[in-house]
């Protein structure tokens, strides 16, 4: 049973109509939209790279990646540039909502209806109220076989 004074902070961004979550402690910075450089032969969820302060990022479409349909960059759009095992990857997401503190105790775990196979990096869900919040865990969104595939993207930059 959670602890009912634990907390998790999220940063909180829009995706094709859904609203997700990742832990703050993963965030490195959430940026604007700009020049992405493509990459021949990335994946295609890698929409290229993009020169950060003198470090190459790769970038990924989280819309891509999860199977949605794509979407027109906006103003709103965002990079949210996170920390996976060490490495840093920009994911690009329609808007960044917000930062905020959730009870442990609003989170449950995904059932096995709602992950498959291919969703299994769904961490769980929180409610909030009316709204429903999806929480990622970013070391399944990336395999450990995609993570080398990332890095290759960046050197060959």
């Amino acid at each position: 049973m959670p602890d009912e004074n634990a907390e998790r902070q999220l940063v909180v961004f829009d995706l094709a109509g859904e609203v997700y979550g990742v832990n703050i402690g993963t965030v490195r910075e959430i940026i604007r939209m700009q020049d992405i450089t493509h990459v021949p032969n990335a994946p295609d969820y890698v929409e290229g790279v993009i020169n950060l302060r003198s470090r190459i990022i790769p970038i990924v479409d989280l819309r891509k990646r999860f199977g949605v349909t794509t979407k027109e960059i906006t103003s709103e759009s965002r990079i949210v540039v996170v920390d996976i095992a060490g490495e840093d990857i920009g994911m690009m997401v329609d808007a960044v909502r917000e930062v905020l503190r959730i009870s442990e105790t609003s989170i449950e775990q995904a059932s096995a209806i709602v992950t498959t196979s291919d969703s299994y990096y769904i961490q769980g869900i929180a409610k909030l109220g009316e709204r429903l919040l999806i929480l990622l865990d970013l070391d399944k969104v990336f395999s450990l076989e995609e993570r080398p595939v990332l890095a290759r993207v960046t050197e060959a930059a």
